[in-house]
């Protein structure tokens, strides 16, 4: 018969799921070959689910709101592969209650969730179960017992349909534990838990050899949730994943934030590919238990550390006195792979935040992070192209957070920071704001002529005025190796007159290249 999923419903089925998959962890943990042999299918289930029903209000009637809460926590949760496909059905469910249907509309949503969440969806899968039980909710008027009974018979399918699974003689453990899932439903409907054949594992060491084609090369799982990101950022993010590895699934709750799985064993680029699309947080990684015997790593002398590159003796001494490490350049001098690769080995760190500031060094510095990362040393670009980007990532930098978390804070408080700089024009030429004379000041904002002043006096108020105008709250002014000291102080005097709600901090930084380089936060 169909059912109506009221709260209190929703409430019976999460609790009874959690139940289920309680009970059958360690089965669907022993059949666990797909995509990765790593017995903990049962166990990724059970937490997500575990983590849905946690999240559910106990004093809401209204049946959208009960499966929204179910759908964001067990999002927030999902553990592996698995866990979170899952979320993914009960996000169809969410979405279906909200829009007033029923539950085979809401296996119907879930079914295009799910598959459209994994890059390379394969037949033989969790996803063959959540398309088999919708087809049956369908045409069957949504009865649980039918639904439950056609999602066992696909998994029974399963083991020819996968060639892993063939190989091992079991079925499909995320697709049963789908049917566990739906059982449950029929659980929470007739009281009673639908009676089932138990799956027997005959040899469990052929199913530790059974592996995805392609997956031993792949040593780690990587977890992280996304906020802060775009539909195209995660579409050009689902793409850069599935180059570095396999099992990538990115699948969202509904309301702006992402869950993101890969298997691959470059940590560092699936992490800057998260930094690069949003602000991942909560990130994970797993070694797999079957993982090849690990070459011999290097030692290190302590476990993190953050190297920026710095031109000028003020900024280094700056840079030194937050922190960090520094590979001190001289006024003129390109900074070479070689140079940068042994700046990196002399921190002595396991983990490394490498800072540029510099754009024009950036494609250098991931390709040595790269070579670092095949070495055993995991180094994470930190995007800054000017210095004032670069002190504002330190200023936040802490070595008591988690090290993923902490370069997500530092990019963070780096892209929160403009960057302007005055020059001196040599000889006469024409820029965007007009033609300029030889001695006459240029005022640069993000790699743009915005302005010509006759001094540097004025110069560095104007451009100070002209940054502030989108608001700000803190002005660090970086003073150049001859700048006079004078052009700090007043500065400063203009700025206490004009803008008082913000903080103004000067510095003799030494660079060569620009009497005042500008920061605002």
């Amino acid at each position: 018969m169909p059912v109506t999923l009221d709260a209190a419903l929703l409430r019976r089925w999460a609790t009874a799921a959690v139940a289920g998959l309680d009970r059958h962890r360690g089965e669907l943990d022993g059949i666990n070959v797909f995509p990765v042999a790593d017995a903990d299918t049962g166990t990724n289930m059970l937490l997500t689910m575990r983590a849905g029903a946690d999240a559910v209000d106990q004093g809401s009637d209204e049946p959208a709101e009960v499966a929204a809460a179910l759908a964001k926590g067990a999002l927030r949760g999902a553990r592996g592969n698995s866990g979170t496909i899952l979320s993914q059905l009960l996000r169809g469910l969410a979405e279906a209650l909200g829009a007033g249907e029923d539950l085979a509309g809401a296996l119907r949503r879930a079914a295009e969730l799910a598959t459209a969440a994994v890059a390379e969806p394969r037949e033989g899968t969790m996803l063959t179960v959540i398309a088999a039980a919708a087809e049956a909710a369908a045409e069957l008027g949504g009865d649980p017992v039918a639904v439950a009974d056609a999602a066992h018979a696909a998994v029974a399918r399963t083991t020819g349909q996968l060639a892993e699974l063939s190989r091992a003689g079991v079925v499909d453990a995320g697709g049963l534990g789908v049917a566990v899932v739906l059982d449950a439903l029929v659980e929470a409907c007739a009281g009673r838990v639908p009676e089932r054949s138990r799956v027997v594992v005959r040899d469990r060491a052929a199913l530790t050899a059974a592996r995805e084609s392609g997956s031993e090369q792949y040593d780690s799982e990587v977890m992280y949730l996304l906020d802060r990101t775009t539909d195209d950022a995660v579409t050009a993010l689902r793409a850069r994943l599935t180059s570095l590895g396999d099992s990538v699934v990115v699948v969202g709750d509904g309301s702006g934030t992402w869950n993101v799985h890969v298997h691959c064993t470059d940590v560092g680029a699936a992490i800057e590919a998260g930094i690069e699309a949003g602000r991942p947080h909560r990130v994970t990684v797993m070694r797999f238990d079957d993982r090849p015997p690990e070459p011999e790593r290097p030692t290190f002398r302590r476990p993190r550390a953050v190297l920026m590159i710095a031109s000028g003796a003020g900024v280094a001494e700056l840079a030194r006195a937050a922190g960090a490490d520094v590979l001190e350049t001289r006024p003129g001098h390109t900074v070479s792979g070689r140079e940068l690769a042994d700046a990196v080995e002399a921190t002595g760190a396991a983990h490394v935040a490498l800072m540029t500031c510099d754009v024009g060094l950036l494609s250098l510095a991931s390709r040595v992070a790269g070579a670092a990362r095949d070495e055993g040393r995991e180094v994470v670009v930190v995007p800054t192209t000017s210095v004032p980007q670069g002190l504002a990532a330190l200023a936040v930098h802490d070595l008591s957070r988690n090290a993923a978390d902490d370069v997500v804070a530092m990019a963070e408080a780096a892209a929160g920071t403009r960057t302007g700089g005055l020059v001196v024009a040599e000889a006469e030429a024409l820029t965007w704001v007009g033609r300029c004379a030889p001695g006459e000041v240029l005022g640069m904002s993000e790699g743009e002529v915005v302005l010509i002043a006759p001094d540097l006096t004025v110069g560095a108020l104007w451009l100070a005025h002209r940054m502030l105008t989108p608001g700000g709250e803190l002005v660090t002014a970086l003073l150049g190796a001859d700048a006079p000291e004078e052009l700090g102080s007043g500065l400063a005097e203009d700025l206490r007159r004009t803008h008082p709600e913000v903080d103004l901090v000067v510095y003799r930084g030494g660079q060569a290249d620009f009497p005042l380089v500008l920061g605002v936060e």
